[in-house]
């Protein structure tokens, strides 16, 4: 098995972690891809030194080790491949990584020997037009977030489902999320939680100004249009918090289902609500 490693900075921690994993787990059927900046500091023979953007194509399953953050700078390397993910948390909260550092012990060795489920998650696809041009695409794991500069004014963003109006949302922005990216800025902002299995569409404004306008949950194949109406100060689309795009006055977002879904590594004794009892200090 070709295990590709993953992470974002060269922390202490991470470069600990990723020795230890080494290590204590390798055997004779597995080959370790990291990227040459970490591999130089892990002078060990069982690594393969391989550019970043090579590792989804070459590893037969991806650990990504930190936060959220570094998950979905992961996932967005990844794009449409089928190569399954598995998250090991160095971070603090950490919804989309599967394992703690304490339980790699428990639960990493049959991973490595294969054994394990494989869950798909949705995401969506997002198209910015500017004066009938499309001028970006992206796909997101988590959401696609309008919002205003810290000085900026209220937002007008007109919006469409499925070719009927919705309302005109006045508001400081507004997020459309996956099911995935609920518990993100969404739950924030005062979002629903979905779990991760389903197949839907979230809308939720941000902080509006007409207190009647309410977050919406709608089926997956469903599709948005977000009209900018007025921009008093800067607006920006942000995906996944890890790309950022300045908007104009008329810019038109569509966001819809994406045809390729992300696969994710699932420990079987770990439900989405026992995830959801650690990370929200429930019960």
């Amino acid at each position: 098995m070709r295990v590709g490693i993953i992470v974002r900075d060269t922390s202490q921690i991470a470069i600990e972690v990723i020795s230890l994993i080494v290590e204590k787990y390798s055997s004779s059927k597995i080959q370790w891809l990291i990227e040459k900046n970490i591999a130089e500091k892990i002078p060990d023979k069982r690594i393969e030194s391989t550019p970043r953007l090579q590792i989804p194509d070459e590893s037969d399953i991806i650990i990504v080790l930190g936060g959220d953050g570094t998950f979905l700078g992961a996932a967005r390397l990844i794009g449409n491949r089928e190569t399954p993910m598995l998250g090991i948390n160095l971070g603090s909260l950490g919804f989309l990584t599967e394992i703690q550092m304490d339980e790699i012990e428990r639960y990493l060795p049959p991973i490595l020997e294969g054994n394990f489920k494989i869950e798909e998650r949705m995401r969506l696809t997002i198209h910015l037009h500017r004066q009938e041009e499309r001028i970006a695409e992206y796909d997101v794991l988590n959401d696609a977030v309008i919002n205003k500069g810290a000085l900026g004014k209220i937002i007008q963003i007109e919006t469409f489902v499925s070719g009927e109006s919705l309302t005109t949302f006045r508001a400081d922005g507004l997020i459309v999320a996956t099911p995935t990216g609920s518990t993100a800025y969404n739950l924030a902002a005062g979002g629903p939680i979905v779990t991760p299995h389903m197949e839907a569409i979230l809308i939720t404004p941000i902080c509006p100004f007409t207190l009647t306008n309410r977050p919406l949950v709608i089926p997956a194949d469903y599709e948005v249009k977000s009209f900018i109406r007025s921009t008093k100060g800067d607006v920006f689309l942000s995906l996944d918090g890890q790309v950022g795009l300045s908007l104009q006055e008329g810019d038109r977002i569509e966001v819809k289902k994406s045809k390729s879904s992300l696969k994710f590594i699932k420990i079987p004794e770990k439900s989405y609500f026992h995830i959801l009892r650690s990370k929200l200090k429930w019960g």
